[in-house]
């Protein structure tokens, strides 16, 4: 996505949370001091299916979609529990607030994370991006990209890992460990949800596809 299509969705975001833009440009300027241009081909994803795994109560239940899928994008601790089950994944989606140690461990080991610099975690990004391994992360901003900092779409570590796969040229998405009606989340994490959904039903529009954990829900989705 570019970002000219992004900017007005990325602005609606910042109205609805009341998020300051100024502090997201700032903490991706301290993110861009640690960036190096990422090797997208690495996540060439043509004619593959991609499980973006989300981490949600129900990926054990889902494991089967990643497990079966060619490629496997997880957000953040998602990583961690599809590993216990054998499952590798490809990417992992991350702002660092969770499991930074695991990112540092994939980083040494020569796999991928995606680390997202936005206002409010510029502590973690200072703390954690030196240590990784510049060659195998690719740092990420919801504000305008600038030099090896990229935007390619999406909010949350969920569908922001979804908007990489389309980027990466993914065939098609399944999508295990999403659940959007965890009643057992804060009320923030809740809104976040609301727009994950927006996001993926606006990616499945552009895709010309209809994703799976969207069935049912569609109708009553406000459309981005």
């Amino acid at each position: 996505m570019e970002f000219t299509d992004w900017e007005p969705i990325y602005e609606a975001i910042l109205a609805d949370f009341g998020f300051d833009r100024a502090a997201d440009e700032a903490v991706r300027d301290r993110a861009a001091a640690f960036a190096t241009p990422f090797a997208f081909a690495c996540l060439d994803c043509t004619g593959a299916t991609v499980a973006v795994a989300g981490a949600g109560p129900s990926l054990e239940a889902d494991a089967h979609l990643a497990r079966e899928a060619d490629r496997v994008f997880a957000a953040s601790t998602a990583t961690d529990r599809l590993a216990d089950l054998g499952i590798a994944v490809d990417a992992m989606v991350t702002d660092l607030d969770k499991n930074p140690e695991t990112g540092l461990e994939r980083t040494d080991r020569g796999e991928v994370v995606v680390a997202h610099a936005h206002g409010d975690n510029g502590d973690l990004v200072d703390e954690w991006l030196p240590r990784y391994d510049a060659a195998h992360t690719l740092v990420t901003t919801q504000a305008a990209p600038v030099d090896a900092v990229a935007n390619v779409g999406g909010f949350t570590d969920g569908d922001r890992a979804a908007f990489l796969a389309d980027h990466c040229g993914a065939a098609a998405l399944v999508f295990p460990g999403w659940d959007f009606d965890d009643a057992d989340v804060a009320p923030m994490k809740m809104q976040k949800l609301r727009w994950a959904e927006r996001l993926l039903h606006l990616l499945e529009r552009r895709r010309g596809e209809q994703f799976a954990v969207l069935n049912g829900r569609r109708d009553q989705i406000d459309p981005i």
